[in-house]
């Protein structure tokens, strides 16, 4: 049985995802980076990486990497890629307003924001929109509905308010493939030209999204808080068991007990075979908060009106 070192895994998960980094483009010079930072294990390990990322180039550290490294041998690593680039980092939270929940995260977003000396935004539902998530979730199928809409909402808007570029997201390889196994159960191919690491630019008022850890699998995510010893959020929140997504976890966690590798299989036939051309879009402003959408309304607006009725 081999030991699993820390600092081997350290490299490991590192240089998985700058390897992402490099071959889709997902931080080029210039670029003024907001990092979604719930608290929780996959968005503080994206701040750590973005962080680190950054440290190793204003050190040039990649040029000074031994090509004897095991795992820059296996990624391919050209020190060429690393280059003139340099780029601003900014953390933004979101209190949702779920007693005895969210708390927890927002005191690991700012422990490890101030731990790595990145900015953080702190926003809450309560102060963009007079109410929270426990006010409101009973007015929808799902809390993760009405949940998911004032997130992107309030990211959004202070990304663009910060001059930001690009939003980093803690996605890792488990949240793609459930999004994926979801849209295809629901046979709604439009969302298919959301998946892969990087979004393009669709409006000048919506920020494009990053996921670094895009084929990083939620396992090592948890390896790596653990070993390393991280102060992050661990708690589920307690309305995903109701979600269709908390279900999707559920399922494609047991066929990965059953069969090993599953989750890899799935993503490797997705990178493979779906090539998904991204279908034209048309979108508009608000005709209340200015926001871009697709209707004449947002959607955050329209749940305001059902909210506040």
């Amino acid at each position: 049985m081999t030991v699993l070192q820390k600092s081997d895994f350290n490299k490991k998960i590192f240089a998985r995802i700058e390897k992402l980094i490099v071959d889709y483009k997902l931080i080029e010079n210039g670029d003024n980076i907001a990092i979604a930072l719930s608290g929780g294990k996959d968005s503080v390990l994206t701040l750590h990486a973005l962080t680190n990322f950054k440290n190793k180039l204003q050190n040039n550290e990649f040029s000074n990497e031994s090509n004897s490294n095991s795992y820059n041998n296996k990624y391919n690593f050209d020190n060429n890629d690393f280059k003139d680039i340099d780029f601003k980092l900014t953390a933004i939270s979101v209190d949702e307003g779920i007693e005895g929940y969210r708390q927890h995260g927002i005191d690991s977003a700012i422990s490890n924001a101030q731990e790595l000396g990145v900015k953080l935004i702190q926003k809450s539902f309560e102060e963009e929109f007079d109410f929270t998530l426990d006010d409101c979730f009973h007015l929808f199928k799902s809390a993760c509905i009405p949940c998911g809409v004032f997130r992107r909402n309030i990211l959004n808007k202070t990304a663009f308010e910060i001059g930001a570029n690009k939003i980093a997201t803690g996605h890792n390889l488990d949240d793609e493939i459930q999004s994926f196994s979801m849209s295809f159960a629901r046979a709604d191919t439009v969302k298919f030209s959301k998946f892969g690491p990087k979004l393009d630019v669709i409006h000048p008022k919506l920020i494009p999204r990053i996921k670094p850890l895009w084929n990083t699998p939620e396992k090592d995510v948890g390896t790596w808080a653990i070993m390393n010893n991280i102060n992050i959020h661990l708690d589920e929140c307690p309305y995903s068991s109701l979600s269709l997504r908390g279900k999707t976890k559920e399922f494609l966690n047991r066929i990965e007990s059953k069969y090993p590798k599953t989750k890899e299989n799935i993503m490797k036939s997705f990178e493979k075979s779906l090539k998904i051309e991204n279908p034209e879009v048309k979108l508009n402003e608000c005709e209340r908060c200015g926001e871009p959408t697709s209707s004449v309304v947002c959607k955050a607006c329209e749940f305001v009106d059902i909210i506040k009725k």
